[in-house]
C-alpha cells in the first residue's frame, strides 16, 4: 500500500441530462484508493450543497479529507460536459471556483512530505492562489507526478514549463505532448522521438502518453513499453485517463513491471471509457476479462 496525495480540483461535471462528481485530481485519488492505497487530497470546495455531496461522496469512499478546505466566498466547481457522437468530451469550466483559492496550510505540508507521491494537474495552476500552493508543496514532494490536462483558455507554456520541470514523471495525451513540444521548438512527427525531446528539456526521466483507443506508450528508465489499446464500444470518456493514471501509478509504485503496468492502465482506461461517468465501479474480474496477469 502507498502513501498518495493529490492536488487540485474537484467539481461536478454537468452533462446535459445530468450530472457527475469529478474532477481529475479526485478521480485519480478515488481509482487509487479502490486500488488499496492510503490517498487523500488536497483541495477546495464552496460552503454549498454542492460541495457537501462531493465531500460526503469522498468521504464515504475511503479518501482522507482533512485537507478540503471550505471557502465561503466562492462557489464550488461545475464544469459543462457536451459528448460527441464518438463520446469524446468537450468542457466549459466556470471561473472563479473555490479550487482556484486552495491556501498553504501546515497540514498539507506535513500530508506531502509524507507521501510516497505527489499528484497534480495543471488545471489547478489557472489561478495565482493555487498555483503558488502547489509550487510551495512541490518542493516538499518526494515524486511528483503532474498530470498534463490542457483545457484552453486555462494554460499557459510558461506555467507548463514550470510544472515539467518540477516533474519527476508526466503523464500527457498525444494531442497534448504534440502542441507543447511544438511550442518549445520540436521538429519532429515521431511520437517517441517527441517524447526523448520532451525528456530532455524537461530533464525528467519518466513519460508516458495516452493514445485514447490506441493504447498507450510509455518511456520509463530510458526504455519504451507500448500497449496498442482494447477495444470498447464507447459510452464517454470522462476520467479514463484519470483511471489510466492512476493504474499506471498503482503499479509501477508496487513494483510491478512497466509492461504489466501500462498493460493494467490501458485495460482499466477502456472499461472506464465503456461505462458512464469518471468513476464506474469495476472489479478485479473486470481486468480479467482484457488480460491475463502472471
Amino acid at each position: 500500500m502507498a502513501n498518495i496525495t493529490c492536488f487540485g480540483e474537484v467539481l461536478w461535471d454537468v452533462f446535459p441530462t445530468h450530472k457527475k462528481i469529478g474532477g481529475a485530481p479526485l478521480n485519480v485519488a478515488l481509482r487509487l484508493q479502490s486500488l488499496e492505497n492510503k490517498v487523500a487530497i488536497i483541495t477546495k470546495i464552496g460552503e454549498d450543497s454542492e460541495g457537501k455531496e462531493i465531500k460526503d461522496f469522498i468521504e464515504k469512499r475511503g479518501v482522507q479529507t482533512e485537507n478540503i478546505q471550505i471557502d465561503t466566498e466562492l462557489k464550488t466547481g461545475e464544469v459543462a460536459v457536451i459528448l460527441d457522437s464518438k463520446g469524446a468530451a468537450s468542457y466549459t469550466i466556470n471561473f472563479p471556483r473555490a479550487w482556484d483559492e486552495i491556501q498553504l496550510t501546515e497540514n498539507s505540508k506535513e500530508i506531502t512530505k509524507k507521501s510516497d507521491a505527489f499528484i497534480f494537474g495543471s488545471l489547478v495552476a489557472r489561478n495565482e492562489v493555487s498555483r503558488n500552493t502547489l509550487n510551495q508543496l512541490l518542493k516538499l514532494a518526494k515524486y511528483k507526478i503532474f498530470d498534463v490536462n490542457l483545457r484552453a483558455p486555462h494554460y499557459t507554456l510558461e506555467v507548463l514549463n514550470d510544472l515539467m520541470n518540477e516533474a519527476n514523471f508526466i503523464k500527457f495525451n498525444d494531442d497534448e505532448i504534440f502542441e507543447i513540444a511544438k511550442a518549445l521548438g520540436s521538429k519532429t512527427k515521431s511520437l517517441e522521438e517527441t517524447i526523448k525531446f520532451m525528456a530532455t528539456v524537461t530533464n525528467t526521466k519518466s513519460i508516458c502518453v495516452t493514445k485514447g483507443g490506441d493504447g498507450a506508450i510509455l518511456f520509463y528508465q530510458n526504455t519504451f513499453y507500448r500497449n496498442i489499446g482494447y477495444k470498447v464500444e464507447v459510452t464517454d470518456t470522462v476520467g479514463a485517463g484519470d483511471s489510466f493514471l492512476a493504474s499506471l501509478t498503482d503499479k509501477l509504485l508496487k513494483g510491478v513491471s512497466p509492461q504489466k503496468s501500462i498493460d493494467f492502465a490501458c485495460a482499466m482506461g477502456a472499461i472506464v471509457a465503456s461505462r458512464e461517468g469518471a468513476n464506474p465501479e469495476i472489479t478485479k474480474q473486470d481486468i480479467e476479462k482484457f488480460i491475463t496477469f502472471e
